[in-house]
């Protein structure tokens, strides 16, 4: 099943567009998000992609500097509207006092956003959305894809500017990946399950 996108009236700003998002009842278990001005509505991730975040948020917590009130989180919105979006990452490493602010919480005070890609959407994760983390200044962008042509690949960007990441880091699922300072992970891909 392939996502839904539904065209924003041209009439509406963000904070009806945020409001339309928030109020609407929508497919239990599906995935929405605002990418661009578009709401776009995804059908429920498949098992092995809930398994590869599942896995990842028990290391993620294991990883996490200490002295810092940071939390990992799955299903948190996380607001852009310097690129007219909202995302619903799979995981983001955010302070926990960004989530007591009572507003949304922006995606620049994440420090890391990891996204998984599925066959169906794969190209809002591997450039609108990385696009968009840039332009939020996310430090971290963690792309794990496991329908990348070829092999699946754990791809690390880092030092947004300008709307645009940095490779830090790129490997094929059964290698290592290590995230840089703060965090203290060595990530062995090969755990992940392909698709």
């Amino acid at each position: 099943m392939s996502a839904l996108t539904v065209s924003q009236d041209p009439e509406q700003g963000w904070d009806d567009l945020v409001r339309f998002w928030e109020e609407m009842e929508w497919p239990e278990g599906s995935k929405v998000e605002i990418i661009e001005g578009i709401l776009t509505v995804s059908p429920p991730p498949s098992e092995k992609h809930n398994d590869t975040a599942e896995l990842l948020h028990e290391r993620l917590y294991g990883a996490l500097p200490t002295g810092r009130d940071w939390g990992v989180y799955q299903t948190l919105g996380l607001t852009c509207p310097e690129s007219g979006s909202l995302y619903v990452p799979d995981l983001c490493v955010v302070p926990r006092a960004a989530l007591r602010l009572g507003r949304r919480v922006h995606a620049g005070e994440a420090e890391l956003v990891v996204e998984i890609t599925s066959q169906s959407n794969a190209n809002h994760d591997r450039i609108k959305k990385a696009h968009g983390y840039a332009v939020a200044s996310v430090p971290f962008y963690l792309l794990l894809d496991p329908w990348h042509s070829g092999r699946p690949t754990a791809t690390l960007y880092g030092e947004p500017q300008g709307g645009t990441y940095r490779v830090l880091a790129s490997v094929e699922y059964g290698d290592e990946l290590k995230l840089p300072e703060p965090f203290e992970l060595v990530l062995d891909t090969g755990i992940l399950p392909c698709n």
